[in-house]
């Protein structure tokens, strides 16, 4: 037997079309993961696989290579489809399909999601993009408009399935995949095997290679974890209030997606914290500077997601915030190593919504470390703050010397003035750029239905507090479900699910809650989606009656009314 028999596998071992080998090697990639070691070889025979794997674990390369090696490059038609629940998995993936292609001639790569414009996707499908990668409900729009065909498609990929089926896109997924040719390769991978993505499997595999690669997370024990239960409407007060309170020197702030990236911005800009944004929309030169200014303290806040937040090393990070749940604990543990580092201690604290409690068990569970509750400072514990903030500086005021504030004391004091009260007007006056101190909306305990029947319900009621209620296109005549109103909102605006407040569909419309500090360019964005193959055209809603349909004869026409005679 050869020394070589029990040297460390490479991906030169694994049989993959030398074209995508090449690529994989101008990336620096040497060691296959254990999941792409077990995955690669079974993928390139065509057979169905079950994998169930966390982001984080090397699993897109898992089946991009392979799938890349078996395209047929003269065939102008797609191929392989990948479905990702966000857009911003979407166009992760997408990329690294096209730089593990570099070097395959003729490849084309069409990224089909939400917040996109149609032209360029359309565009990427006229040319025969061999790799189309999207969201579900994109896919099914172009689907329904028959600009993406499955006829031809050899292979059929859903990435991480079981949060589609928490974001509602089930009944998208079983469409799709029901669609697909019968003879296609269909490959899913899971962090969990929920009870639905079970039975899709059973149903639509054929003799499927099961893979599970167990994840091992691990995180500092010089961190400080801990939890703040929650909702959306009140995540910006409740940030605002621990980032007063808390001793800062520098935070980071991760959110899921770029859009809440620039929102959060604004909004604590305007609150006059010292505060900068990092998202993929960056370039390298002014994310540099950025993270610069950060380290130099001209920036105390920094707002990122995690793919910008990628290798960031600063010393003066003390806090970091899990402003949005990450997808996984492998991205959890990535988000609070940005503090604590080289062996000083740090604190990460983790915004959990009421419908979240079971990703924390998984993050907890995955990690070994239990996160310790905390509550929100209350205004008594901020007014306790800022009046101990101030009595130091009237004690550093008093240490230095007021002499030049003195005659004007004594000249107030032999008007009348009593001196204690002299001091409490002083501190009115020096105190008056302090800002007030928002509501805080308590989490609730328990949350209204989503799917509320007509007449009665949450439209009755006022809005939570900071959201907005809108009205859009689609309601039960439609078949839309509270599930597809959700993913199609989410994906096309950018935002994370659990901001999307409670959802009163009716018969010809549906009523949604939407956080109010969402800007006009994210609505614009969210009235383009379509739910039941029809645009969703948001507006806010004025609390008009819905209009009852008019009696008809039966002839059909409508009845002629009678005029009263004087």
């Amino acid at each position: 037997m050869t020394s070589s028999s029990v040297a460390s596998p490479n991906f030169g071992d694994l049989a993959l079309l030398p074209a995508v080998l090449s690529a994989v090697e101008t990336l620096g990639y040497q060691t296959p993961s254990p999941i792409q070691m077990e995955t690669i070889p079974a993928l390139l025979e065509g057979r169905d696989m079950l994998g169930q794997a966390q982001t984080g674990t090397g699993k897109t390369a898992a089946f991009a290579l392979p799938l890349l090696s078996r395209l047929e490059l003269t065939r102008r038609e797609p191929q392989v489809l990948v479905m990702a629940p966000t857009r911003e998995l979407a166009q992760q993936v997408a990329v690294s399909f096209s730089r593990y292609g570099q070097n395959l001639q003729g490849l084309e790569v069409a990224t089909l999601c939400g917040g996109q414009e149609y032209r360029e996707q359309l565009g990427a499908l006229r040319r025969g993009a061999q790799v189309v990668v999207g969201t579900p409900g994109r896919i099914i729009d172009h689907l329904d408009r028959g600009s993406l065909k499955l006829d031809g498609l050899s292979a059929l990929v859903l990435d991480e399935a079981d949060e589609m089926l928490r974001m509602g896109f089930i009944d998208d997924v079983k469409r799709v995949v029901a669609d697909t040719p019968k003879e296609a390769q269909r490959v899913f991978f899971s962090a969990t095997l929920p009870a639905e993505i079970e039975r899709i499997v059973n149903r639509y595999l054929v003799d499927p290679v099961k893979v599970a690669i167990e994840s091992r997370t691990t995180t500092g024990e010089n961190i400080e974890q801990r939890l703040v239960r929650v909702d959306g409407g009140a995540k910006l007060e409740a940030l605002s209030r621990i980032l007063e309170v808390e001793p800062v020197d520098g935070a980071i702030v991760f959110v899921r997606t770029r859009a809440a990236c620039t929102t959060l911005t604004e909004q604590l800009s305007a609150r006059g914290l010292n505060v900068a944004s990092l998202s993929g929309d960056l370039d390298q030169s002014l994310r540099e500077r950025t993270i610069q200014r950060l380290k130099r303290g001209k920036v105390d806040v920094l707002i990122a997601t995690d793919v910008a937040a990628r290798g960031l090393d600063v010393p003066r990070i003390t806090h970091v915030f899990n402003y949005d749940l990450p997808q996984d604990s492998e991205a959890y543990t990535h988000r609070i190593g940005r503090t604590g580092r080289a062996g000083r201690t740090g604190t990460s604290i983790t915004f959990v919504g009421f419908r979240e409690g079971r990703k924390v068990g998984w993050i907890e569970q995955a990690t070994g470390q239990k996160m310790s509750e905390m509550a929100v400072p209350d205004e008594s514990a901020i007014r306790a703050h800022r009046d101990e903030a101030f009595h130091q500086k009237v004690i550093a005021a008093l240490t230095a010397g007021a002499e030049e504030q003195q005659a004007l004391v004594e000249r107030l004091i032999g008007e009348g003035y009593d001196p204690v009260e002299l001091a409490c007007a002083f501190a009115r006056l020096a105190r008056a750029d302090e800002a007030p101190i928002g509501r805080l909306q308590a989490p609730r305990k328990e949350r209204a239905p989503r799917d509320a029947k007509p007449g009665r319900g949450p439209r009755d009621r006022a809005p939570s507090e900071g959201m907005t209620r809108y009205r859009v296109s689609v309601g039960h005549k439609d078949g839309v479900k509270p599930g597809q109103l959700v993913g199609a909102l989410a994906n096309e605006g950018g935002i994370e699910g659990a901001r999307i407040g409670r959802i009163d569909i009716r018969n010809a419309f549906s009523v949604v809650e939407l956080p109010s500090s969402l800007p006009s360019s994210i609505l614009a964005k969210m009235a383009r989606a379509r739910v039941a193959g029809r645009p969703l055209e948001i507006s806010e809603d004025r609390g008009t009656p819905e209009r009852a349909p008019r009696r008809r004869n039966d002839d059909g026409q409508a009845p002629i009314r009678r005029q009263s005679r004087a």
